[in-house]
This record gives structure tokens, sequence and C-alpha cells, in this order.
């Protein structure tokens, strides 16, 4: 049996966005990748990530946002980077393909907003974004 190869979703904060991109990897390719998420920061879970991921069927419950140096030391065989400030910032990792496909931040689009139903409708658009990013995934990654 060939060894799993390694992916890491880089984000800033590791709260969101990365989240949300390891728990659909995990759901859609954990039986061919090993996934991991990381941050260039910490900056806590995000609730309503947590909430509109919940709504799909995927548990971020048990996530902890962590920076990279947290993480098992394994060679990532690909970082895809999911926000431009990440893209920008990321670390380096020979021997990884770095992959960037930017999505939008949820928390910063509903910083003013009030009706939390509007705002969930924002982490929902993104959450589905992502998980199309997803599905599609390895394709990319093979070419």
């Amino acid at each position: 049996m060939k060894n799993k190869k390694n992916i890491m979703f880089l984000c800033t904060g590791n709260s969101c966005r990365s989240q949300m991109a390891e728990g659909w990897a995990r759901k859609y390719w954990g039986h061919e990748f090993n996934v991991y998420s990381a941050g260039t920061k910490k900056h806590g879970m995000n609730e309503r990530a947590i909430k509109v991921m919940k709504e799909v069927g995927v548990d971020l419950s048990t996530h902890h946002s962590k920076i990279t140096g947290e993480l098992p030391d394994v060679t990532f065989d690909y970082v895809i980077t999911v926000c431009d400030h990440a893209h920008e910032n990321c670390p380096f990792y020979p021997g990884s393909k770095v992959i960037h496909v930017g999505f939008q931040d949820p928390p910063a689009l509903t910083r003013h907003m009030t009706d939390e139903e509007e705002i969930l409708k924002v982490y929902r658009r993104v959450r589905e974004e992502i998980e199309s990013f997803i599905k599609k995934m390895k394709n990319q990654l093979e070419s």
C-alpha cells in the first residue's frame, strides 16, 4: 500500500477557512491524504465556522487553532494557502508544492453586521465555496 501524501491548509489565524478546508478534506479525501491545518498566528476557533460546518455533518468541535510549529514533524507534499495573507507570509517548506486558493474571510466580511442570520449566510457561502474546491482538489494536486 502506498504512503498517504500530507496536505496542510494554511491561513492567518487557523480559526475559520483553513479549519473548514481541513474538515472537508478529511471528509472527502481522508482515506487518501493525511490532512492538517494551521495558521501563521493563533486566533482560536471560530464558533460560527463550527456551527455552519456542523449543519452539513462536519464536526469541527474538537479542532483547535494552532500554528505550523505545533503540527507533527512531517514533510508536507502540499501546502494550500486559503487566504492572501498566509500566501504572502507562507513559511518555506522544502519539497512542498504550494498552491494558493484565496477565500473571502467571513469574520472580516461580517464585522459590522448585526443580523445573525445574515452573518451565517456569509459563512455558509464561504463554506460552500471551500467544499467546491475540496471536491475538485485531487485533480489539481495530480496535475
